[in-house]
């Protein structure tokens, strides 16, 4: 929130300078948003990754693996028909609903850690608000066709509107292209609560079904957490990304 209240003032700041100093202080910005687009992602992943390196020390007390946690909270919500596979790769862990499989990556199959029963249950989590047909997962379900078109082309159409941008046609391409990142942010946006419902869906289950101890949750809450604020962070630097779009377009 902060952040966005600061690229908010930022802006009328811009826009009541002269040309000259306003082109001086919005390059000033660009440089400080294109600074953010790019430490943000990658603190948000080294905070990942060194929580879930920290957690996956510490075996839970029941010694179940996280792909027999992932069966027993599917089967107890009745998505026997849900399979679970493993992949090759670290936390590349997915629901996949259109092949109905939860697959768990080298990092997370067959280990017996809470960071890994923490990662398997939150995609369990998925498997059930697809079997509920949760709203947010719906919608984001529905738009992913669009939104995959628009994030492949919009910055193909930028570049050549930049190019071309002395004819009307250019200019009108410049914001058709904003229109497409703007849509990638939207999903990014509807992103968040889907994510946050599969955490918090998963972590009441391993409390409530005695899947870890009481000690133990908080520290698969952590790892989840550290997953969820990787999320926050892309959409922080693709709203940074979108401020700075319009600044370029309106130099234009």
């Amino acid at each position: 929130m902060y952040i966005t209240n600061f690229m908010m003032i930022a802006l009328r700041y811009y826009s009541s300078y002269s040309y000259r100093s306003s082109s001086r202080y919005s390059g000033g910005i660009e440089l400080l948003l294109l600074f953010g687009m790019l430490i943000i992602p990658i603190i948000a992943q080294i905070n990942v990754k060194s929580t879930f390196s920290k957690y996956s020390k510490v075996a839970n007390s029941r010694g179940l693996t996280a792909d027999q946690v992932a069966r027993k909270i599917l089967d107890a919500n009745g998505l026997y028909y849900v399979n679970i596979e493993h992949i090759p790769g670290k936390l590349s862990d997915h629901f996949d609903p259109k092949a109905n499989v939860v697959r768990l990556s080298d990092s997370v199959y067959g280990k017996t850690s809470v960071a890994a029963i923490g990662v398997a249950a939150h995609e369990c989590g998925h498997a059930c608000q697809h079997a509920e047909e949760y709203r947010p997962i719906v919608l984001r379900s529905a738009v992913v066709p669009a939104v995959s078109f628009c994030s492949k082309i919009w910055y193909f159409l930028f570049l050549i509107g930049i190019f071309i941008s002395s004819l009307s046609v250019g200019t009108t391409l410049i914001y058709i292209s904003i229109a497409m990142f703007a849509a990638v942010v939207i999903f990014q946006l509807i992103t968040l609560p889907v994510e946050f419902d599969a955490s918090g869906r998963a972590l009441k289950t391993l409390e409530q079904d005695g899947i870890l101890e009481s000690a133990e949750v908080p520290m698969a809450g952590k790892v989840l957490k550290a997953a969820a604020l990787t999320y926050v962070a892309a959409l922080v630097a693709s709203l940074m990304q979108l401020i700075r779009l319009i600044l370029i377009a309106r130099k234009r």
